[in-house]
């Protein structure tokens, strides 16, 4: 699963790692929450949770643009958590923040976005908690370790979305604040090393991949399915403990990807090597 991650970086940094062509994070759009956000959306986020509006990567016509337009590449604040089209209300959204790579193309929730409506989700990186094999917590239950997982290179990081449109009901359709577009990542089996973490991780994607999967023309289900199968590169990731300060999502900064010592931690599984430290 995936259910927190960190985007550090500006709009601006964005479009150029992901070759965006239209800025469009200015635009307004409907938010789910009751209070404003913060971090405030598009800003550097080290506590991304769901319902928050986050930057993605989508290929699509202007907004407001003809029916002839082109699509372009475009960097736009959707809310985290998939609400379908024909959803009564978008309180659906909180149970559909991840999508099962195995079952996404079935599943009438996500089927449709899977086939027209990809995108791409830039993230630093994203958080896993580590149920431990030894440790427990005050209520008897094994106690979970935070970590943090991104690529041990300089390649951007770019995890398989989908995204959706949803309109209030009786709402005017040619009022931005009518909608609400929000995207759900994609995950997979975990590789080796971090299946010690959690049994799942997102799909990321390779640049070499990313104009395949943006592209809205390509709605085969078997090209689908080749993406996300080609998507599994083992080796690409690091990982390390954090502070359990990240369990709040209220929680914000730099810090939260600060590394634990080893010192500090009580019975968690060190996804390199299997040893168990803090025992």
């Amino acid at each position: 699963m995936c259910g927190r991650y960190a985007a550090t970086a500006s709009p601006d940094e964005l479009v150029e790692a992901y070759e965006v062509a239209l800025d469009a994070t200015a635009e307004p759009s409907r938010s789910v929450l009751k209070n404003p956000q913060e971090p405030p959306p598009g800003t550097p986020d080290h506590n991304v949770a769901p319902s928050k509006q986050a930057p993605v990567v989508l290929t699509r016509a202007p907004r407001g643009a003809g029916a002839d337009a082109a699509a372009v590449r475009q960097l736009r604040l959707l809310t985290w958590g998939l609400v379908p089209s024909w959803a009564k209300d978008p309180s659906v959204g909180a149970r559909m923040t991840n999508a099962r790579s195995e079952s996404v193309l079935d599943k009438p929730a996500f089927a449709r976005a899977a086939a027209r409506r990809r995108a791409l989700v830039p993230v630093t990186g994203w958080y896993e908690w580590q149920a431990s094999p030894v440790a427990r917590d005050a209520r008897g239950r094994p106690r979970k370790q935070p970590f943090f997982v991104t690529r041990a290179d300089q390649v951007p990081l770019a995890l398989a979305g989908l995204y959706e449109f949803w309109k209030a009901p009786d709402a005017p359709a040619e009022d931005p604040s009518s909608w609400i577009v929000s995207y759900t990542i994609v995950t997979t089996a975990a590789e080796p090393g971090l299946h010690r973490i959690h049994d799942r991780q997102p799909v990321a994607l390779e640049p070499a991949q990313w104009e395949d999967w943006l592209d809205p023309g390509l709605t085969s289900p078997d090209d689908v399915r080749s993406l996300l199968d080609a998507s599994h590169v083992p080796g690409r990731f690091q990982a390390w403990p954090v502070s359990t300060a990240v369990n709040s999502s209220r929680t914000n900064g730099p810090r939260l990807l600060e590394p634990l010592a080893r010192e500090q931690l009580e019975g968690a599984v060190d996804p390199t090597t299997g040893e168990v430290v803090g025992v």
